[in-house]
């Protein structure tokens, strides 16, 4: 008291730490990066490594074995997974979330270097690189134009590719729907023939003439001269005039036996945007950075270069992310001030406009304090942040309303101001305390939440922790220093629900509203063992009633979304051009049929979208990005226009596709995935296959059901007689050459031309009528013994093809995954599949887990489990030291039980289902807010009872629950008024001035807010009437007891002496 007395005193210093305060947490929120959600993805890195021609077996055995065993002593990873690949391994290893990235990446780089010296010799240089678990872009950039040559359009992505991947927010910036430039030398067959040259002959040529040759520095007597030796390939001309050979008749160049052009390779892959074809530029920013600010310097990046462009490039930005992002922060704040807003006019209409104005200011100090405190540990503000202070908004100011309140008290009764502020703190510092701490103490374990999903939710509890102890800072300091300042003695107020007429009694005049209360709770207190009975009861049959018609749980909450992503589907060995026509007619479906849509971007052949590659479908050819109409542009959900695009796109022949909106809150990828894991490769895929199997005949509400065994296909598998071959002077890497000018041809060298930054291979292959298995049979080799064909050393034997194989934690895996439809929770699926194999006999050297968000919900749910007992706990401590009461402390909590209750009748009322994330978080939230009443109403009983030692138990338990009632029902209605709209689906921003039922803000926050709005209601509505009986039980037990015990010696027989 002296500290507040001495602040009070000096009260220009104490204006201006406040006025500090204010200025700084202004300026913090001005520094904050804005952002959706949480950037929270774990440290990624992939290792790619790549050896032509290699088969995925041999890729495991030769490459992944040997990185693996590495991989796995490094410190923090959380997860291997490799994949065998044709002409490639790929290895994804996840740390840990509290892992340093650049730590992660550089241990990552010393044991690829370690496992390198076990790869075969000819295996390229393994690339380690920074990765994303996201699966969505952050912006794709497409290039178009009229009569722009693909060439021009190709240089101009180029060049922008290397620019934006400059940008330090930029993971990566990939090109696809273009093709790389090639020098292609088509030779002539029957020219070699005639020549008597060889395939070889063509590669040392190339070789033997494209090199630069140092030849050093001449000294004479005029000086010192450097030497040079031209050698390098420059242009065309050059390669055409290679020459291969020579004798008496002359030299025979490349020219003459193969025709030279500059080209484009064989295209792997196409994009189209809107249904026209396009180059596309599909950005990547890096995990520790947001979508907006790199959206915007990627524009930059754009915007700077555009009067350079020629005439008729089109740039179209699309799946742009930053727009939607911004969009709903703004959305969130506007709401914010409209909680704002209206907790001010329920504030300034209880306590009059000056105590009103002094409580309320305590909201934008405690918002900009908490600013600081967030800038200073480097969040963002984002989706968590905004409804931190949402959530904390109502109850920041609970203090100050006890404490303001009690002040109001004291003037009534003629105090001066100063004093009354000064008895205010002195008799409820206590109760604030200890209110404000276990509030605390319930979001602390929220705090240590572990894993990417706590990592991601822990934004919330950071804030509202930060909120609250600003808010207890105002309450206990700066509000009676500026209540002080400005207030004056005042009179009885008439719409008062009680104001008492001395500190200690009761109240003169009542409202209506007071005294049907006062009626009603001191029915209650004369029959307080009737009264437990009934809560009891209550209770246990909302637990039952949610048994038996509760929707289930689910991980986390369906979400709004503008953006989503399709995979198209189709069976067998497709080539480019028969991909591209399938994937058209889904386009043309999806952009004629659904006028939600706004924009159409599909790729094929590799789209920089950031997955880890284990989610895509093993049979998908394309993916489609879907970029719809804003939510306030349409009437459907999201959800229900994806829907609507599956079903538009179910009938069309050979093609399979799906479609969903991006998924909101933690990342975990299809709905149900089941993992196997075996040594056993047969087994694996065998069970996997029959599991698929029955899932898909026998599970209803499942859509997109497969297994990531290999798919039907085949592959040719040359067989070279050696000993046959070996007699006509042939080798099999001459062999390999030859199948290789029927493919993709062979790579002679590259060279760097005048118009091109970059380096051109330089290819011979055969013309376009020899690029056949039949045409490979009739081709000739050069022997000693002349021309040769292949066939007769050489078969051709097709074989079932193995296309990857998957490894986690080393060893190998395969996958049954599925999506739910509308309505259907996965869980539910989940526990149907698992009780169907309880049932069956799986191998023994099979092991089946369910990943994904199964996963994360168990992982959530035992934590959240462990939050709630050592929050439960701490508060108990706390409340047993503060009351010294067993008795009163369980009494407190038992508002826990009650608001538990009023959420889950919310949730049978509503015909929602339970979010593991959501919901939970705001049942453990609830803990912290709902005990504060109980707290105000005990603790008001036990001071009338030292206080008023006249008045019996049951008459101050009743005058406390009247002289609680106004700041009870203000702190109540303060934290509810704030979330009540979203808790209804509506979204009122008052800084936009749009009012909205659904979308993108609702979606995510009405399960969180829904839920503390019911328990709230539900546990203050029982806590007015419940607790004011229940804490007189004890007393009217003893009093029947002593009375019993009174009357049994009463009637003891007489002449019978004790």
């Amino acid at each position: 008291m002296k500290l507040l007395d001495k602040a009070i005193s000096h009260s220009r210093a104490t204006l201006s730490i406040l006025a500090f305060i204010l200025v700084a947490g202004f300026v913090s929120t001005r520094m904050m990066t804005l952002e959706v959600a949480p950037n929270v993805n774990p440290p990624f890195v992939v290792v790619t490594i790549l050896h032509e021609g290699i088969s995925p077996e041999d890729s495991v055995r030769m490459l992944i074995k040997p990185l693996e065993k590495e991989l796995k002593a490094v410190e923090g990873v959380k997860e291997i997974q490799t994949f065998g690949n044709e002409g490639a391994a790929t290895a994804f290893v996840e740390f840990e979330i509290e892992r340093d990235y650049d730590a992660a990446l550089q241990d990552v780089r010393v044991a690829v270097d370690r496992a390198q010296a076990k790869f075969p010799s000819d295996t390229e240089e393994p690339i380690v690189q920074e990765a994303t678990a996201a699966k969505e872009p952050t912006l794709v950039i497409t290039f178009s134009g009229k009569g722009v040559m693909e060439r021009e359009l190709f240089q101009i992505a180029r060049q922008y590719q290397d620019k934006i991947e400059a940008l330090p927010s930029v993971l990566e910036a990939n090109l696809s729907g273009s093709r790389e430039e090639v020098v292609e030398a088509v030779v002539d067959q029957s020219k070699l023939e005639r020549y008597n040259l060889r395939a070889e002959e063509l590669y040392q040529s190339v070789v033997d003439n494209n090199r630069l040759i140092p030849a050093g520095e001449y000294d004479a007597a005029q000086g010192r001269f450097g030497v040079k030796v031209p050698a390098l390939i420059e242009d065309r001309e050059d390669i055409y005039n290679l020459p291969l050979r020579y004798d008496e008749k002359g030299v025979v160049t490349l020219g003459d036996v193969a025709e030279v052009r500059r080209t484009f390779k064989d295209a792997t892959g196409f994009s189209h945007i809107n249904g026209k074809s396009t180059i596309a530029l599909t950005v990547s920013k890096r995990d520790k950075f947001n979508e907006i600010d790199t959206a915007e310097a990627v524009k930059a990046v754009i915007d700077e270069g555009r009067a350079e462009l020629p005439a008729g490039v089109d740039i179209i930005y699309v799946f742009d992310r930053s727009e939607f992002s911004y969009q709903m922060i703004s959305e969130l704040s506007g709401n914010i001030l409209t909680a704002v807003i209206l907790v001010l006019i329920i504030v300034v209409a209880a306590l009059g406009i000056r105590s009103g104005l002094l409580v309320g200011f305590g909201i934008p100090f405690s918002l900009l304090g908490s600013a600081i405190v967030l800038n200073l540990l480097g969040y963002s503000f984002n989706f968590m942040v905004a409804f931190g202070l949402l959530l904390a908004l109502g109850m920041l100011i609970d203090g100050a309303i006890v404490v303001v309140e009690y002040a109001d008290r004291q003037r009534t009764l003629g105090k001066s101001v100063k004093e009354s502020y000064l008895v205010a703190v002195r008799r409820m510092l206590l109760p604030v305390l200890s209110s404000t701490a276990t509030t605390l103490l319930v979001f602390l374990p929220l705090m240590l939440w572990p894993g990417t999903t706590g990592e991601f939710m822990a934004y919330l509890p950071v804030t509202v922790f930060s909120v609250l102890v600003w808010s207890l800072l105002f309450a206990l300091f700066f509000a009676p220093i500026v209540g002080t300042l400005i207030g004056r003695v005042q009179k009885n107020r008439k719409f008062d629900l009680a104001e008492p007429d001395a500190d200690n009694d009761w109240p003169k005049e009542m409202t209506r509203f007071g005294q049907a209360y006062s009626g009603l709770v001191g029915l209650f207190v004369k029959n307080p063992a009737l009264v437990l009975v009934f809560s009891f009861t209550l209770l246990i049959g909302i637990f039952q009633a949610y048994g038996a018609f509760g929707q289930g749980s689910m991980f986390f909450t369906e979400t709004e979304n503008n953006y989503g992503m399709g995979a198209v589907r189709a069976k067998g060995n497709l080539s480019v051009a028969e991909r591209e026509r399938l994937t058209r007619e889904v386009e043309q479906i999806i952009i004629s049929k659904i006028p939600e849509v706004k924009a159409v971007y599909s790729s094929s052949g590799g789209t920089g979208v950031g997955d880890n590659g284990s989610d895509k479908y093993r049979d998908q050819i394309a993916e489609i990005l879907i970029e719809l109409v804003d939510a306030n542009e349409r009437e459907r959900t999201s959800r229900e226009v994806f829907a609507a695009i599956r079903e538009a796109t179910n009938d069309l022949a050979g093609i399979y596709f799906t479609a969903d909106a991006v998924e909101g809150g933690p990342p975990t990828g299809r709905d149900i995935q089941l993992q196997l894991t075996s040594a056993n490769q047969d087994k694996l895929f065998e069970t996997a296959r029959m599991i698929r199997s029955y899932v898909q005949e026998n599970i209803t509400g499942l859509r997109d059901v497969e297994d990531t065994t290999p798919q039907p296909g085949i592959e040719w598998e040359i067989n070279v007689d050696r000993a046959q071959a070996a007699m006509l002077g042939v080798n099999v890497s001459r062999i390999g050459q030859i199948v290789q000018m029927i493919t993709n041809g062979v790579k002679l060298g590259e060279y760097r031309p005048d118009d091109s930054e970059d380096e051109v291979d330089i290819r011979v292959r055969y013309p376009v009528e020899d690029r056949s298995l039949t045409a490979l049979e009739d081709i000739r080799v050069t022997t000693a013994q002349g021309a040769v064909p292949i066939s007769s050393f050489v078969t051709i034997e097709p074989k079932r093809k193995v296309d990857r194989i998957h490894r986690i934690d080393l060893e190998q895996v395969a996958f049954v995954k599925a999506n739910t439809i509308e309505g259907v929770l996965a869980d539910d699926k989940v526990k149907e599949i698992q009780e169907w194999l309880d049932t069956i006999s799986i191998p023994n050297e099979v092991q089946l887990s369910f990943r994904g968000a199964n996963e994360e919900q168990a992982e959530s749910q035992q934590f959240l489990a462990t939050a709630g007992m050592l929050a439960l706990f701490l508060m108990l401590i706390m409340m047993v030291m503060q009351f010294n009461s067993f008795y009163q402390a369980f009494l407190i909590l038992s508002a826990v039980i009650m608001s538990t209750a009023g959420v889950l009748l919310g949730l049978i009322f509503s015909q929602q289902a339970f979010s593991v994330i959501m919901t939970g978080v705001g049942v453990i939230a609830l803990a912290g807010i709902v005990v504060n009443n109980n707290i105000v109403l005990i603790d008001t009983y036990n001071h009338l009872r030292r206080e008023r030692p006249d008045m019996n138990p049951f008459e101050a338990a009743h005058l406390s629950a009247v002289l609680r009632l106004r700041p009870v029902l203000l702190t109540t209605v303060t934290t509810v008024v704030g979330l009540l709209p979203l808790a209804n689906g509506f979204s009122v921003d008052f800084l936009n001035q749009t009012a909205t039922y659904g979308g993108a803000v609702t979606s995510w926050w009405t399960p969180l807010a829904s839920a503390i709005v019911d328990g709230l209601v539900f546990s203050t509505l029982l806590t007015l009437l419940v607790t004011p009986a229940l804490i007189v039980l004890p007393t009217q037990l003893k009093t029947w007891f002593t009375s019993k015990k009174s009357v049994g010696a009463a009637e003891e027989p007489k002449g019978i002496t004790s």
